[in-house]
């Protein structure tokens, strides 16, 4: 007979945000608002820049998804651009990570050579 443990409140434990269905859950990272030109972007402009986070865990998607053939765009680890208003921001063990639909990610930054 497997044993149930009651969970000590004073034991130290790191918890993990897990999504569902279609929900992602991302890192911020920080953004300088310095733009490569030099130009400096006030803050209080009335368009808020793209923000930049990586991906941390993935919901299993809708459940019509498989019947359909669709799979999740996104993985944990992927580098991803999204708009300020995107999902809601929730604290877990003092990190503020964001919660938002795969649907509201604008795309997945990839390493690409620059050709001279």
């Amino acid at each position: 007979m497997a044993s149930s443990r009651i969970p000590d409140p004073t034991e130290s434990v790191r918890h993990q945000l897990r999504p569902l269905f279609d929900q992602i859950v991302i890192k911020e990272l920080d953004q300088d608002r310095v733009r490569r030109s030099g130009l400096v972007v006030p803050p209080g402009t009335h368009e808020p820049p793209p923000e930049q986070g990586i991906v941390l865990a993935v919901g299993p998607g809708l459940d019509w998804w498989a019947g359909a053939g669709v799979e999740m765009p996104i993985a944990p680890g992927d580098h991803v651009v999204f708009p300020a208003s995107a999902g809601v921001w929730v604290e877990v063990d003092e990190e503020r990570l964001l919660v938002c639909r795969v649907t509201q990610i604008l795309g997945v930054l990839e390493s690409a050579r620059l050709s001279e």
